[in-house]
């Protein structure tokens, strides 16, 4: 069957389809209100690096008059224009749920943003003593005029324009000028209230009441908040970079002015001012939007961040040590007896926090080797590999400077484990390292043993809390000797060589995975047990969806669980009626990524760093590791899939013609939340786990049902 660009759904329009169900969690009524606040915030970051990266892309492709066509068959320029039409109703739902929904309910709750003609003179007085000790030093106003050009304005900065007059040699001129709203103090003011109520001014309306004070001498006619987005993507030749750690620094610097992309003003703007930015900022109408709300919304975070009643949350949960390591302090021990699987946030991080400190500690370790993507802010990470070179073993690690948006903070490592000892490289030219991958080695007597932790997320252990996510340990031979090659070859010189247990890429990664779903055609064809699981990111490779495809019309029952981005259509008679897609949008970051293949009732199961993305096939190191111990296996299959599987509460199912449907239960059936399911699991005790002598996960069953409307009632 020939493939056509009907078959296919847009990259862009997708992943605004998964930002809209985030959307869904900040309007479902049902989840805790300061819960929903978190997915409102969550939405616009989203659209911010959205338009940093994808929306700069195509606005660089556009006007460089690039005719390719994407897979779905859309010009630069139909896309774009697609993406306008769908973002202006996104933003437009977004704001009217802050206006009737989520700032109301914030009130009746004792959570209020107030504006200056609602306070009391107490409070006038406290904020203007705020004002002129805080504020009033750090601003600088900036004057618009032949001796003043347009300033050269930050990211994602939030501004004031203004507009006033000022009376000169009996002539009343016309000015406009911009203050910078300081990101350095926060976007609102609390009031000095008692226990149980907290109420807020804006730090733009503050600044706004005192612009007089800013501007003296002149009447002030008007002010009004916005907001510019830049491109953000950084552009390096390594090939002609010698110092990449520069590099990316000096790219930083230049990130921050990018071209613009987006202005974002208050509804409010007079049309002359919004005509007079987009003209100076060489914008158009299609990258205007009038917001008649908070424009930026992210700093809304910390009304959530602050203490507040539980009811206004979800219920607190404390990730405990799994429980195969219960009462084993020695993990060296624990994983020479079996390998370990943990599953994050459901189990705690600090498991593998500990074996980075005991390796660091532990005088038979003779060497450390670590990939490090996105680190985060918490230090425990560097701090065990600093330790581990202070106390004289060989440490490497290969830093990642390019992790999109957490540069800044793997440069500032990078150098730290520099002056501590630590051999920092930064892998491979014309690569990303995207693998998550530990290797210690240690002396055991006369032999020397190689303990490997292997991982679908990053070693930061703040996202460790927010993202689900699955770590594995081994001490078996052959994954030792596949990561001891790993990093030969991005420390070293060499051509890859191929690996017993582990599939790279870009090397070997998507081959492997084609020929998996092949061979699952092929056992179709021969009427034998054929089925493939998967759960990842993002699927966009045109030629493992086609796979995917014809692997359907073969027969074999292909479901995936998807989170963002999907470009396959499911459910369409004659292509791809055999495959279902999910997607699950939930108090945690569904990150993880499996692959099964059913293999004629012999399944490989693997863990993956790599979404199923062009990028992660052909741009970075990405690694996928077989679950070789059955228990775990079982365990992979029979919870961490078949849970998911069966969600009928926060699942979304992706239709034919690209939209999402949500699931419901069926009358009489049982609701299931996977990820409130997998909370109960962890902190059950192991006979609670047990039922007629069973795992009572392993009574779990997969979803019967080859399509969607069959699985679900869909609402």
């Amino acid at each position: 069957m020939a493939f056509r660009a009907a078959h296919f759904i847009n990259r862009e329009l997708s992943w605004l389809e998964f930002n809209q169900r985030v959307l869904e969690e900040a309007l479902d009524a049902t989840n805790p209100l300061l819960e929903r606040l978190k997915f409102f915030c969550i939405v616009s970051s989203n659209l911010d690096e959205f338009f940093e990266v994808r929306v700069a892309g195509l606005k660089q492709q556009i006007e460089s008059d690039v005719a390719e066509r994407s897979t779905d068959g859309l010009r630069p320029s139909e896309t774009f224009r697609a993406i306008v039409e769908r973002v202006r109703r996104m933003v437009e739902e977004q704001y009217a749920a802050w206006r009737e929904a989520l700032l109301p309910a914030l009130a009746r709750n004792g959570i209020r943003i107030l504006d200056f003609p609602a306070l009391a003179q107490a409070d006038i007085a406290s904020l203007e003593e705020y004002y002129r000790t805080q504020v009033r030093p750090v601003l600088t106003p900036l004057a618009i005029d032949p001796a003043h050009p347009f300033p050269q304005l930050l990211n994602k900065s939030l501004n004031l324009i203004v507009r006033l007059e000022m009376a000169r040699h009996r002539e009343v001129l016309k000015h406009m000028a911009i203050v910078q709203i300081p990101r350095i103090l926060p976007r609102l003011v609390k009031l000095p209230r008692p226990p149980g109520q907290r109420e807020y001014v804006s730090l733009g309306r503050l600044i706004g009441h005192y612009l007089g004070d800013l501007f003296p001498g002149t009447n002030i006619h008007g002010y009004w908040p916005f907001r510019l987005t830049r491109n953000s993507e950084l552009y390096i030749d390594e090939e002609e970079t010698a110092n990449l750690l520069k590099a990316v620094e000096d790219e930083l610097h230049k990130r921050r002015r990018g071209d613009a992309v987006r202005l974002e003003v208050d509804h409010e703007c007079p049309p002359f001012i919004r005509e007079t930015l987009l003209k100076t900022l060489h914008l158009t109408e299609d990258d205007l939007y009038c917001l008649d709300g908070p424009l930026d919304p992210g700093r809304l975070m910390m009304l959530y961040d602050e203490d507040s009643p539980p009811e206004l949350r979800d219920p607190a949960f404390v990730p405990p040590i799994a429980k195969a390591l219960k009462d084993k302090p020695d993990l060296f021990a624990a994983i020479r007896q079996r390998d370990l699987l943990l599953h994050h946030p459901y189990e705690s991080f600090n498991t593998v926090l500990s074996f980075l400190e005991q390796a660091a500690r532990d005088p038979d370790v003779l060497a450390i080797k670590q990939t490090l993507y996105r680190t985060g802010g918490d230090s425990r990470v560097i701090g065990a590999l600093e330790s581990a070179a202070r106390n004289g073993k060989q440490v490497t690690a290969v830093v990642e400077l390019r992790a999109r948006f957490d540069e800044a903070n793997n440069i500032l490592w990078a150098r730290q484990l520099e002056e501590a000892g630590v051999h920092v490289v930064y892998g491979l030219v014309g690569y990303k390292i995207h693998a998550k991958a530990c290797l210690v080695v240690r002396r055991e007597g006369y032999q020397i043993r190689r303990y490997v932790h292997l991982s679908s997320g990053n070693y930061n252990p703040t996202t460790a809390r927010l993202y689900t996510d699955i770590g594995l340990f081994t001490s078996r031979t052959d994954f030792g000797e596949d990561v001891t090659n790993l990093f030969n070859l991005l420390t070293g010189i060499c051509q890859f060589q191929g690996m017993r247990k582990l599939l790279v890429a870009p090397f070997e990664l998507h081959e492997g995975i084609l020929q998996l779903i092949q061979r699952e055609a092929e056992s179709a064809r021969r009427g034998l047990p054929a089925r493939i699981i998967a759960k990842m990111n993002s699927l966009a490779e045109r030629e493992v969806i086609q796979a995917l495809y014809r692997a359907s019309q073969a027969g074999v029952r292909v479901e995936l669980i998807v989170r963002g981005i999907c470009c396959l259509r499911p459910g369409v008679e004659g292509l791809s009626e055999n495959i279902t897609v999910r997607s699950i949008v939930d108090r945690f970051l569904e990150h993880s990524r499996i692959y099964y293949f059913e293999n004629a009732c012999q399944p490989r199961v693997f863990v993956s760093s790599a979404d199923w993305l062009p990028r992660n096939f052909f741009g970075r190191i990405e690694i996928a590791f077989p679950i070789e111990d059955g228990v775990l296996r079982e365990r992979l299959i029979s919870e961490l899939l078949a849970v998911p599987l069966a969600d009928n509460v926060k699942t979304r199912l992706l239709q034919p013609d690209g939209s999402y449907r949500r699931a419901a239960p069926c009358p009489g059936e049982t609701a299931r939340r996977s990820q409130f399911e997998f909370i109960d699991l962890a902190q059950a005790e192991p006979s609670q786990r047990l039922a007629d002598g069973k795992p009572r996960h392993l009574q779990m069953q997969l979803a019967p049902s080859p399509f969607a409307q069959d699985t679900f009632k869909a609402t």
